[in-house]
């Protein structure tokens, strides 16, 4: 039996790139994309309003620029394994987006609040900030609140604040509403959404 030398010299060099390990920097920018700003929290599927891969919705606020906003930015591009779309007459909505005006009971400074349950969750836009005229009065603050609070809904956690992975998840409003972050970043959101749905 011949053996070819070329083939046998390639499928070695083959097995030694494959034992290489991948940059410490790649990996620290892997594992820094699923951390949790709290000690033992971590993105779950488990801890979202999805339904097996939907997650269906009922609108009853008047920011519907904002819900529209939201939807868009978290099923573009490669975000595509949780479908997120109106409920339908014969089903249940997963999350109802809900107004409130609160400044009391620990909502002081809340904009906007991600409420999960044992039927329908809720996103809580605060209409004390976020009215026309208010503190946060305007659609690209209210798309941005969505936003963040669609990302718990998909069972993400606060990450992190660092200036080098930026996310839409930080818990500050301030945090990524500072580096104009108006949907998943690349660097943290996108990677932890593949990483918790595929």
């Amino acid at each position: 039996m011949r053996t070819n030398t070329l083939a046998l010299a390639a499928a070695s060099a083959a097995a030694v790139l494959l034992a290489v390990p991948a940059p410490a920097s790649a990996s620290r920018a892997a594992a820094q994309a699923y951390l949790c700003e709290e000690d033992g929290k971590r993105d779950s599927r488990g801890f979202s309003s999805v339904d097996g891969t939907e997650l269906e919705w009922d609108d009853d606020s008047r920011f519907d620029d904002a819900r529209k906003h939201v939807v868009k930015v978290w099923t573009a591009g490669s975000l595509k394994q949780v479908r997120i779309k109106p409920d339908g007459a014969t089903s249940y909505a997963d999350l109802e987006w809900k107004d409130t005006r609160q400044t009391a009971n620990g909502r002081h400074l809340v904009y906007g609040r991600w409420d999960p349950n044992t039927g329908t969750d809720y996103v809580w836009f605060n209409r004390a900030y976020l009215d026309d005229g208010r503190k946060l009065g305007a659609d690209v603050h209210r798309r941005r609140v969505a936003a963040h609070e669609l990302g718990h809904a998909l069972g993400f956690c606060h990450k992190p604040y660092n200036g080098l992975y930026p996310s839409l998840m930080w818990a500050e409003y301030s945090h990524f509403a500072d580096k104009g972050i108006n949907g998943p970043t690349e660097q943290t959101d996108i990677k932890a959404y593949h990483a918790l749905w595929g």
